[in-house]
């Protein structure tokens, strides 16, 4: 079987295309170029650094496979760095890597397998596709704390006949182990968790870009009294606790965000419940929604809740209400370790 391996420069990634290798198919390695300053410098931190796309040619070499860069640079400003910019803007809390799988990453890897007569699309997420009936299935990764799918949630049935995910089915021990043994250099590499295009600050990146649009404003309490100030409405998220610059004798939390006046809203734990959210452009596995009760996960490695999707497809109802819940995050929602799809909050419900 031809396969193409997505390589990010990372342990996983390394691991993922090594698996395929000594399964006998024939592997391709290839790295996504996907942000680049204005004088087309490479990130310095996050992924897809210049040390990143080394580190995956020379784990390719090592592997005794092709490998080959991707330029996405254009695509990934026009659909993720400015949707970003603009979410903000907006008070809304985006998931940039959602919006990068979705957007960018599968589709142009998996249009570059075709063109390469591949049979299958291989990265390096912890997640698991499962055959299910006559397709396959998406599932939780085997190790849960390293558990991927929450930002996978966007592939249907389509996409999985085509992607596989290797690493999906070990501990991340396990995967670090596998890569010392072959002798990867990627084997003690540290997970990246920034995001790429931000140098692990997007707030710098936001007055970087647009500084103009960044206003200072009031933070008010749940009365609307204004009990301090900020220098831009950028600098918080829904559910925020620390660095509010306010004090008070028990903990606040940001409750709203309102760009129009530059204000910030802040409140007591509980003061401000969401009992349910309706779904953008929501995404399904099977491709019709799974109306009835679900299990929804709010963030990459929260916790899940029972709820209900209602017959529109877009609307869910919490059984018990929930904090911290914003605009531009994304719900996917579960069956036991099955995904089911999801999408980005557009907005939240309360009593």
């Amino acid at each position: 079987m031809k396969v193409l391996a997505a390589m990010s420069g990372g342990v996983d990634s390394s691991v993922a295309a090594a698996l395929m290798v000594q399964e006998g198919h024939e592997v391709i390695g290839a790295t996504l170029k996907l942000w680049a300053g204005a004088d087309g410098s490479l990130p310095t931190s996050g992924c897809c650094t210049l040390a990143d796309s080394e580190d995956a040619r020379r784990v390719a070499a090592t592997l005794g496979i092709p490998y080959y860069v991707l330029d996405a640079t254009e695509e990934f400003r026009a659909g993720i760095v400015d949707p970003f910019i603009a979410a903000y803007l907006n008070g809304r809390t985006p998931n940039p890597c959602i919006s990068c799988n979705r957007v960018v990453k599968f589709d142009r890897l998996l249009r570059w397998a075709e063109d390469l007569d591949c049979d299958l699309l291989v990265t390096g997420h912890y997640a698991r596709v499962v055959p299910d009936g006559s397709t396959f299935g998406l599932f939780r990764s085997v190790d849960r704390d390293k558990d991927q799918s929450y930002v996978l949630y966007m592939l249907g049935r389509d996409a999985l006949e085509r992607v596989r995910f290797p690493v999906g089915e070990y501990h991340k021990e396990a995967v670090r182990s596998i890569a010392r043994e072959l002798g990867l250099r990627t084997a003690g590499k540290r997970d990246s968790q920034d995001i790429c295009f931000a140098d692990g600050d997007y707030r710098s990146f936001l007055r970087r870009e647009i500084p103009e649009a960044i206003l200072p404003g009031p933070i008010v309490d749940e009365e609307g009294a204004i009990v301090g100030r900020h220098d831009g409405v950028i600098d918080f998220t829904i559910g925020q606790r620390r660095g509010l610059g306010v004090a008070f004798g028990t903990p606040r939390y940001v409750q709203a965000i309102r760009p129009a006046t530059a204000t910030v809203v802040i409140g007591r734990r509980g003061s401000a419940p969401v009992n349910g959210l309706k779904l953008g452009e929501p995404s399904w596995v099977s491709g019709t929604p799974p109306i009835g009760p679900v299990a929804v996960q709010i963030r990459a490695h929260g916790d899940v809740h029972d709820a209900v999707l209602d017959s529109d497809g877009r609307t869910i109802d919490f059984v018990d209400s929930l904090e911290g819940v914003a605009a531009g995050q994304s719900a996917v929602l579960y069956e036991g370790s099955r995904v089911l799809g999801g999408g980005t909050i557009s907005a939240t419900m309360r009593e």
